[in-house]
């Protein structure tokens, strides 16, 4: 696809079924509920409902639970991974997505059962098959985590 046809063309929403036609993560590890606003080869936004019965509230911490920053991360990492795997279609050619690095990670609030995360990710360059991004998490209107991260493709 051209860069001026992705330029002109609508988002996409995609629910949990689609995700996972996209993703191979599972429960407990995918950290995703559905997708909005995709725009291939740029960005999009994933949405987690964050209740209590997730399986790291159990530990982390039982009398004080708040979800843990690396998996913050972890929900962005997978939001654009949806992204490149759309892009590339790469749920029909059984591609994979995997971290590279994480840079400039930063927790700025706590992430408690309730709270709805809408984890804004971009693309900031793709070269071959790596691809890197900057991600921003919120709850409400407040921002919560920010990460660059980087990530390869693999066929």
């Amino acid at each position: 696809m051209s860069l001026e046809k992705m330029i002109n063309q609508e988002s996409i929403n995609l629910d949990i079924n689609q995700i996972k036609d996209c993703l191979p993560h599972r429960y407990p590890m995918l950290m995703i509920d559905r997708i909005e606003n995709l725009i291939l080869g740029e960005s999009a936004t994933g949405i987690k409902s964050v209740t209590i019965n997730e399986l790291f509230f159990q530990g982390h911490f039982p009398t004080k639970p708040i979800m843990p920053g690396v998996l913050i991360v972890e929900a962005m990492g997978q939001t654009a991974g949806v992204v490149v795997a759309k892009t590339m279609q790469l749920e029909k050619n059984g591609g994979l997505v995997y971290f590279m690095s994480m840079d400039g990670v930063r927790f700025r609030k706590l992430v408690e059962p309730g709270d709805v995360l809408h984890l804004n990710v971009k693309k900031d360059r793709a070269r071959n098959n790596v691809w890197r991004f900057k991600g921003e998490a919120y709850v409400r209107d407040a921002l919560v985590t920010e990460a660059t991260f980087t990530a390869m493709i693999v066929l």
